[in-house]
């Protein structure tokens, strides 16, 4: 039987650090209001050069170092993102470009806050099924592009980031234990950015309030992020044979701290055993379990042999959960001084393998019109 195994990791949220107190000058506002509301202090805002592919690129670089995998020798990039770079191409064949993983296919998924937890089951089937034995799923958001920075219900929430994980195939057991998703879409309009063939982006939509923003109704996200997190978390652990009380460390989509303490109550779990970044981060989407699974780590909160969960919630409305049990430590990622020489020539490597494939189709391009131009004056020729 096969196994999917997260075997690297990383993590890039933006230099720039936004606090409440300068949203207050944006926005009717203050430090006191939303750290009630929401527990959020600080939140990373992506500058002009950040783009939602340029951070995956940096955490996928990350978390295959950490793994010591040769990026040539991924199978597939999965990006889950609700704020790609472009409606077409799709954000993770720029990441798989950046990363020079030549030879892996690459798709979007949008789930919008769950779409890591989707991505993650989507690789980890794709490694039990035998199709593929290395997987990098990335969750990355750049949240305040699709910002009103005029709607202080939405905007003191979200941040930009990226986080990254690699899956590899093994015979040995542990891994990903069980998965569960869901969607009710009869409720999707609860938390949307309206942009798309539905609602094109044009001057008529701009003037009646339907511009490419986040919309939210909170009340309704915290009622149903407070039940989805007690009901999945039961279903996902009976399935893999374990009780509530044998998860170790639950990481939640870190959208408010009232939504965790609240879900903390109803499992009859202790809250300091719910991981939360959110205080300093705050909601970066996709990107927040993969952000916050990193930050656990750093911080010693995960080892070797713990039940792991991770829970997302959000637009659609989706959610999904993951209960792994971890197979690694940061000390068991250390590698000696050969081998991360040799993981950092493979990088380097990266950018020459780029530039050679784009080469390649130049030629490709160019040999192609000189056979048909030399068809033409035979053709022309012979006539």
């Amino acid at each position: 039987m096969r196994y999917a195994h997260i075997t690297g990791w990383g993590a890039y949220t933006p230099p720039r650090i936004v606090t409440n107190e300068e949203l207050s000058h944006l926005v009717e506002t203050s430090d006191e209001w939303i750290v009630e509301r929401t527990g959020i202090r600080t939140r990373h805002i992506a500058d002009a050069e950040d783009h939602t592919s340029t951070m995956a690129i940096k955490a996928g670089r990350e978390a295959l170092k950490v793994a010591n995998l040769d990026p040539a020798k991924l199978d597939l990039v999965i990006c889950a993102t609700s704020t790609p770079d472009y409606l077409m191409p799709n954000t993770a064949s720029l990441v798989q470009d950046g990363l020079g993983a030549s030879h892996a296919g690459a798709f979007d998924l949008n789930a919008a806050c769950s779409g890591f937890v989707y991505g993650l089951t989507v690789g980890a089937a794709m490694l039990r099924s035998g199709l593929y034995k290395n997987v990098l799923v990335i969750g990355a958001e750049a949240m305040s592009r699709v910002m009103d920075w005029t709607d202080r219900t939405t905007c003191v929430l979200f941040g930009d980031g990226a986080g990254a994980v690699v899956l590899e195939a093994s015979d040995e057991p542990g891994g990903v234990m069980s998965c569960r998703l869901g969607s009710d879409g009869s409720s999707a309009d609860v938390l949307k950015v309206a942009l798309g063939t539905r609602v094109p982006l044009n001057p008529l939509n701009m003037v009646n309030g339907n511009g490419p923003y986040m919309k939210m109704s909170g009340n309704e996200v915290f009622r149903f992020a407070t039940k989805t997190m007690n009901q999945v978390t039961r279903q996902v652990a009976a399935e893999a044979g374990i009780a509530v009380d044998d998860i170790d460390l639950i990481i939640p989509h870190q959208a408010n701290q009232r939504i965790l303490a609240t879900a903390a109550k109803q499992l009859n779990y202790p809250i300091d055993r719910i991981y939360s970044n959110l205080e300093r981060v705050g909601n970066t989407s996709a990107a927040s379990i993969p952000i916050a699974m990193i930050d656990a780590l750093k911080e010693g909160r995960l080892h070797a042999g713990d039940h792991l969960l991770m829970i997302g919630f959000g637009g659609g409305l989706t959610w999904g959960a993951c209960l792994v049990q971890w197979s690694y430590s940061p000390e068991d990622r250390r590698w000696s001084s050969y081998k991360r020489t040799r993981q950092a020539m493979r990088m380097a490597l990266a950018g020459p393998r780029r530039w050679a494939s784009r080469i390649e189709r130049g030629l490709d391009f160019w040999e192609l019109r000189r056979r048909r131009a030399e068809r033409k004056r035979t053709k022309k020729s012979g006539g």
